[in-house]
This record gives C-alpha cells, sequence and structure tokens, in this order.
C-alpha cells in the first residue's frame, strides 16, 4: 500500500486598493527581489490575524505609499494557488483621504489608464480581477 503525503499550503491573506482619480487608476510595481518581483500589482498587502481586511488596507496604504485611505465597498475576491502558496485577496474601492502617493513600499507607481492595462503585467492572481477592470466603465 502506498502512503500518500499531504501537503499543505499556507493560506496567505491580501487586501488591496483599487484607487481611482480623474479617470486613471493607481498600480504599484512589486521590487525585483520579492516574490513575483518586476511586475505590477493594486497596492496593498497581508494581512495580520488581528486585522480586518480593511484595517490591513488602511495600514498597507499608509507603509507603502504614505496615503490616508478610506475603504469602501468590496469589489472582487479572488483564490489563486501559486505552487509554493495560495493566497486570498480582496479588493476593496477605496478614495484617497490625504497625502499623495509615493513609492514607499514598492519599486514605483503609475496611474494608469484603461486603455494602458495591456501594457503592464500582472500576477496570475490579478488576472480575474484585470479581465473584470477591463469591462468596467472607470469612474
Amino acid at each position: 500500500m502506498v502512503s500518500k503525503t499531504k501537503i499543505e499550503t499556507k493560506i496567505i491573506e491580501v487586501a488591496a486598493g483599487l484607487i481611482f482619480r480623474d479617470g486613471q487608476l493607481l498600480i504599484t510595481q512589486r521590487h525585483a527581489s520579492a516574490h513575483l518581483g518586476g511586475l505590477w500589482e493594486f497596492p496593498g498587502g497581508k494581512r495580520e490575524p488581528v486585522e480586518t481586511f480593511e484595517q490591513c488596507l488602511v495600514r498597507e496604504l499608509r507603509e507603502e505609499l504614505g496615503v490616508e485611505a478610506r475603504v469602501g465597498r468590496l469589489f472582487e475576491s479572488v483564490t489563486h494557488a501559486y505552487p509554493e502558496k495560495t493566497v486570498y485577496l480582496k479588493f476593496f474601492l477605496c478614495d484617497l483621504a490625504g497625502g499623495e502617493p509615493r513609492p514607499l513600499g514598492c519599486a514605483a507607481l503609475r496611474w494608469i489608464r484603461k486603455s494602458e492595462l495591456p501594457d503592464y503585467e500582472f500576477p496570475a492572481a490579478d488576472a480575474k480581477l484585470v479581465e473584470s477592470l477591463r469591462n468596467l466603465d472607470w469612474p
């Protein structure tokens, strides 16, 4: 009889923000040395056990971009399995409440128009969201 070993993959919970301004969406670039380095993503980060997803996003936007944000409604949730880990992402609509975004915890940031989405490479976990954004009328 062959025994099967169950390999458990850790699930990482992530909150990310969709921040629109003047018909443009804010995206950030991962540091080259990070997992999926160099790819573009939506600002946010890993949720700590004591935080709600909304609290996590407020903290991450402050740390990563130096801004204060108001977290709005949940836009989309995605679970994606990479070979080394599984991520559970919650994407929220956000408004800037203070400060101008700066790349404090990311390699770069850009304000892009919907027509520019195909010009940027995003992680596989963001594919469903990117497709949803392509079909959305941007504020």
